[in-house]
């Protein structure tokens, strides 16, 4: 059984993957046409779009990296719950904050962004020796630290 939900939430971490590899070949080829106009970062718009970025990313990861503990699941129903919750909320930061590099005219910031969403993407990655330790019950005895 928890293989089969390791298998399912694999394809929950690539699915991100996937996504984010889309996102950047159509903001690509966006922004490689003559007509496109990239949003100028200093204007309200563009530092709008810079508080949102920045704003989303700064909440996102680190409630989504502490979902599992913040939850507590006592089933395998309940961690693929938790677990699918925290790879898409930490892993969707990402192509998020690479369209805003490409609506903004390549604003180097944004990609520092997507970069810090990358690594944090990386920590949800599914696996059974991960799933056995966030599901083992806590000991009251243990020191924690």
């Amino acid at each position: 059984m928890e293989e089969k939900i390791n298998r399912k939430l694999n394809w929950y971490y690539y699915g991100v993957m996937v996504f984010t590899l889309i996102i950047l070949s159509v903001m690509y080829y966006l922004a490689s046409q003559e007509d496109f106009e990239p949003i100028n970062p200093m204007e309200s718009v563009g530092m709008t779009l810079q508080y949102i970025a920045i704003g989303v990313t700064l909440v996102a990861i680190p409630f989504g990296l502490y979902l599992v503990k913040f939850r507590k699941p006592q089933t395998l129903e309940q961690y693929e719950q938790v677990a699918t919750g925290r790879i898409l909320i930490v892993g969707l930061t990402m192509p998020m904050n690479i369209a805003f590099f490409y609506l903004l005219g390549a604003h180097r910031p944004m990609l520092w962004l997507a970069a810090i969403a990358a690594i944090a993407w990386y920590f949800t990655k599914p696996t059974l020796g991960k799933m056995e330790q966030e599901m083992k019950p806590e000991d009251p005895n243990e020191e924690k630290y």
